[in-house]
C-alpha cells in the first residue's frame, strides 16, 4: 500500500513538474517571452493604470515562451485565479495571454465583466484585432491594439471590429472538418468520449432486435449535435447523413444473419437472448439489455458548483 502511494505521488510530482508555472505578478505587463518593446510596455502599463483608476477594472498582460503542453484555456484560468485579477466581490479582471511558441493567445474574462466583454466580443478582438498583427510578426501592435479594443469594449467608447464576410474562394479553402478553436489533444480526448458513447449505443441498436429501431431515432439528435464540438458543422452534417443512411443498411444486413434470427426467436420464447456478451430481454416496449452483472440502484447529480473560463482563444 505504501509503495502504491509513493508511486502515485511520484507520478503526480512528474506531471506537476512538466506543467507550466504561473509567473510572479510583477506588474500590469509581465513579458516573460520578451516579445514587447520597452516603450510599448511603458505605454500599456500607464494606460492600464489609468483605466483601473477610472473604472476599478484590473487588466493584465502576460507573455510566456511556451505553455509546456497545457491548453491555453486551462493555463489562462490558472494564471487568472492565482493572480486574483479584479476587485473582490466585483470579479472585474481581464487577462491577455500570449504564448508565441504555440502561436496561441487568449483573453480571459472575470465573472463581473462577462456581460460587458462577452465571449463573442473577446473572440472578435482575438481574431480581427490581434491575429492579423501577430501574423505580421508585430507583437507590439497586436498586444497594444488588443488591449485598446478590450478597454473600448468595457467602456463603450469603441466597437469591436466585426468579422469580414468571407469570399467564395475563402469558403472553398476552409477545411471540411474545421471545428471549434480547440487544441488537437483536446479534440482527440473529447472525440473519444463522444464517439465512444454514441458509437456504443449505435452498435447496440444495430445488433438488438426490437428496440434497435427505437435507438435509431433516439440517437439522431445526438449524432446531429455532439460531433460539432470535434469536427465542426460540416463534419457533423456529413456524419449525420452517414448515420441516417448507414444504420438502416447495417440493420437490414445484420437482421438476415442466423444468430440475429436466433436471438429474436429466443426473446419471443425465453424472454431474453445473449448478443455479444450482452443479455437482451424482452419487454412490453420492445427490449432492454444488460452486461450480465447486476448492480444496486444508484443516482448521480451535480453538487451545484460553478466554473469560470469565460473569454476566447485564438491562434495565428
Amino acid at each position: 500500500m505504501n509503495k502504491l502511494a509513493l508511486l502515485l505521488g511520484a507520478c503526480l510530482a512528474a506531471l506537476t513538474a512538466f506543467a507550466a508555472d504561473v509567473p510572479y505578478l510583477s506588474g500590469r505587463i509581465v513579458d516573460n517571452a520578451e516579445i514587447l518593446g520597452a516603450e510599448t510596455k511603458q505605454k500599456l502599463a500607464a494606460q492600464l493604470k489609468a483605466h483601473e483608476a477610472e473604472t476599478t477594472h484590473q487588466i493584465a498582460v502576460l507573455t510566456v515562451p511556451s505553455l509546456e503542453g497545457e491548453s491555453v484555456e486551462s493555463y489562462a484560468e490558472q494564471v487568472f485565479n492565482t493572480w486574483k485579477l479584479g476587485r473582490k466581490g466585483k470579479d472585474n479582471g481581464v487577462l491577455v495571454l500570449v504564448a508565441p511558441n504555440e502561436r496561441r493567445m487568449r483573453i480571459e474574462v472575470g465573472y463581473g465583466l462577462e456581460g460587458a466583454l462577452t465571449d463573442v466580443a473577446a473572440s472578435r478582438i482575438v481574431r480581427n484585432v490581434m491575429t492579423p498583427r501577430f501574423k505580421e510578426g508585430n507583437f507590439d501592435a497586436g498586444v497594444a491594439e488588443g488591449v485598446q479594443a478590450v478597454i473600448g469594449q468595457l467602456t463603450g467608447s469603441a466597437e469591436v471590429p466585426a468579422d469580414a464576410p468571407s469570399s467564395g474562394a475563402e469558403r472553398k479553402s476552409d477545411s471540411f472538418f474545421e471545428g471549434p478553436d480547440l487544441p488537437l489533444t483536446e479534440r482527440i480526448l473529447i472525440g473519444a468520449f463522444i464517439f465512444g458513447i454514441i458509437g456504443l449505443f449505435t452498435v447496440l441498436g444495430i445488433l438488438t432486435p426490437g428496440m434497435g429501431w427505437f435507438l435509431y431515432f433516439f440517437l439522431i439528435p445526438f449524432w446531429a449535435m455532439f460531433p460539432i464540438v470535434v469536427v465542426g458543422t460540416k463534419g457533423a452534417l456529413w456524419l449525420l447523413g452517414t448515420y441516417l443512411v448507414g444504420f438502416p443498411i447495417a440493420k437490414l444486413i445484420v437482421s438476415r444473419m442466423p444468430w440475429y434470427e436466433k436471438a429474436k426467436q429466443d426473446i419471443k420464447t425465453k424472454g431474453s437472448a445473449s448478443i455479444g456478451g450482452f443479455t437482451v430481454g424482452g419487454s412490453s416496449g420492445g427490449s432492454s439489455w444488460s452486461s450480465g452483472s447486476s448492480s444496486s440502484g444508484s443516482s448521480f447529480s451535480g453538487g451545484g458548483g460553478s466554473s469560470g473560463g469565460g473569454g476566447a482563444s485564438g491562434s495565428w
